[in-house]
């Protein structure tokens, strides 16, 4: 499994039903999440979602999408996400997350769609903020040891 990946995407919303706009840049704050979104303040802090899931759909759907169109926070690049386990931290730029949750329970209302897709669900990644700092487009992503919790 390769270790590292980079950020192709840091995404906000003002409303949960809106689509996420790409900003480029962004404040991850410890207990609270991406400062300006959305569903920062909630349990799952921080989405994460790879751009290879964003682009195998389109390639299947003939869809044109980008990051933020699947409303997740982060949109990733070389790293697999949906093998890494709950407790795994990951640094991002000078921040650290901790994955909390891969997916979502099926039966838990998803808000957005993106023309009748919704992937964040199946695919995505949650996280916590354990440490803050800003992020950006370009910053480096390492997965650290495993970390029970």
């Amino acid at each position: 499994m390769k270790k590292s990946g980079k950020v192709v995407g840091v995404c906000t919303s003002q409303r949960r039903a809106d689509p996420k706009i790409n900003v480029g840049r962004g404040l991850l704050k410890m207990g609270h999440g991406l400062v300006g979104d959305s569903h920062a303040g909630t349990e799952k802090e921080v989405s994460l979602l790879a751009m290879e899931s964003i682009q195998k759909l389109c390639q299947e759907t003939g869809l044109s999408a980008g990051p933020g169109s699947f409303a997740e926070n982060i949109t990733t690049e070389g790293i697999d996400l949906t093998s890494l386990p709950a407790g795994t931290q990951l640094q991002i730029g000078q921040t650290k997350l901790k994955v909390i949750q891969i997916g979502k329970d099926p039966s838990q209302a998803h808000t957005y769609n993106y023309q009748g897709f919704s992937i964040l669900p199946k695919e995505g990644v949650f996280c916590k903020v354990i440490e803050g700092g800003e992020i950006k487009v370009g910053d480096s992503i390492k997965i650290l040891k495993n970390q029970e919790v």
